[in-house]
């Protein structure tokens, strides 16, 4: 029986573990877990979802607090076409969360940056042109683009210096998105380096309709694979999405797959970036508890535990200190929500929104417990200390169950008492 170590990943001229990370925003996937998978020889993501907010946590930087200052004005209006990201200040944000993650890597590994494209910051193109660059000039090892079709993003770097040296991929949920891909990008003779295909069992915003539950992993793969080998196109594909254990992975790269893509059992990881009490949530989970919604203001379902407190939440419109979600004309379909509620219940001090979320605030503060379909499986990956409570474990331990472990076994931590 073979284990995820007997298999490479053949990426930029290097021999890698085939294990990749995937880059949860906002700031789920740290720069610490990143690093550690690119430590242990893989592939770690970090995401570049509200950069500026996670460079002030990082580096005490001012840039919301900045924003908020110059907009201030603006907080009570419900036309937010006024309030605009400075590009210097994204750009100086994305340099200083890329270049001090990428001064501190060691090992043989790679460190990618998720890039999404539904964050459209009431200025679409040039906001993504300038994260894209800036993380390019910063010394990223590759880019992955996510969370829209992208057909206008390679155009945005074909100047750039490193756009045929870096790695450069995009995450797909059909066959379909991958042709169109494909097709737009062919005038400039560059294929991606790579493409994450990501299934419905996948965590937060999903490439599927609420109809997600028809749809296959193994059938997406498959069907893709194909169709590469019929076109003679030779681009390693990294299935996403419900891989829980080295056995799951091992299916999927003795079919296909040049490499695995895994997030969900690093959430409860103790390099991961949620706050150990939202960690706890997810290890108490059961499978009815996860649900897949249609809350997001992007316009894509996500997949979230049915408790987090942003669902419901009708807090005011942050987008003078965020607005990553505004799109070209300063809209966003969670301020229709919120003004509509108002205007159904003028007396009230506090509004609630059931059909949207404001996703800027409440992923920052991290309100919204996205979670994979495979969340309520994460107690069984660690001990339960006495009090109840589920012990943390370590990013190196999770990349080496996944590395060394045969079918459906999970190694347990040693149990550590709580002091």
């Amino acid at each position: 029986m073979k284990c995820v170590d007997d298999f490479r990943l053949r990426l930029g001229g290097k021999e890698l573990v085939p294990l990749v990370v995937g880059g949860m925003g906002v700031d789920i996937s740290t720069a610490e877990l990143a690093l550690e998978a690119a430590r242990l020889g893989g592939i770690g993501h970090i995401s570049d979802a509200m950069v500026p907010t996670v460079a002030d946590r990082r580096f005490k930087t001012r840039f919301v607090k900045d924003k908020l200052k110059q907009y201030k004005y603006n907080v009570a209006n419900s036309d937010k076409s006024d309030v605009r990201f400075d590009l210097g200040h994204l750009a100086e944000a994305t340099r200083l969360h890329v270049g001090r993650t990428m001064e501190a890597k060691r090992g043989d590994g790679m460190v990618f940056i998720n890039c999404m494209e539904k964050l459209t910051m009431n200025a679409p193109r040039e906001t993504l042109r300038v994260r894209l660059s800036a993380a390019l000039d910063a010394g990223i090892d590759g880019i992955t683009l996510a969370a829209g079709l992208h057909l206008g993003s390679f155009a945005l770097l074909e100047d750039h210096p490193r756009f045929r040296d870096a790695q450069i991929g995009i995450i797909v949920s059909s066959l379909r998105a991958l042709q169109l891909f494909l097709k737009k990008n062919s005038r400039l003779g560059r294929l991606p380096d790579f493409v994450v295909i990501e299934g419905p069992l996948a965590g937060g915003h999903l490439g599927f309709g609420m109809d997600w539950a028809k749809y296959d992993l193994h059938a997406i793969v498959a069907e893709i694979r194909d169709w590469l080998r019929t076109e003679k196109l030779d681009i390693p594909l990294i299935p996403a999405g419900g891989i829980f254990t080295g056995g799951d992975a091992v299916d999927f790269l003795g079919n296909g797959g040049a490499a695995v893509q895994v997030a969900t059992r690093f959430t409860v990881a103790s390099e991961c970036g949620l706050p150990e009490d939202v960690q706890q949530e997810y290890f108490k989970a059961s499978e009815s508890d996860i649900e897949v919604n249609g809350i997001s203001p992007t316009g894509y379902p996500m997949r979230m535990l049915k408790n987090s407190p942003a669902i419901g939440a009708g807090t005011h419109p942050n987008c003078e200190s965020f607005g990553y979600i505004l799109d070209a004309n300063g809209r966003c379909s969670y301020i229709d929500a919120y003004n509509r509620e108002v205007a159904l219940h003028p007396d009230a001090k506090k509004v609630s929104v059931r059909d949207k979320t404001c996703l800027c605030t409440h992923m920052r503060n991290f309100e919204l417990w996205t979670c994979g379909h495979t969340t309520y499986r994460l107690k069984d990956t660690t001990r339960r200390h006495a009090d109840g409570s589920y012990q943390l474990l370590s990013a190196e331990h999770i990349f080496n169950d996944y590395r060394f472990s045969k079918g459906s076994a999970i190694a347990l931590p040693a149990l550590k008492e709580i002091a």
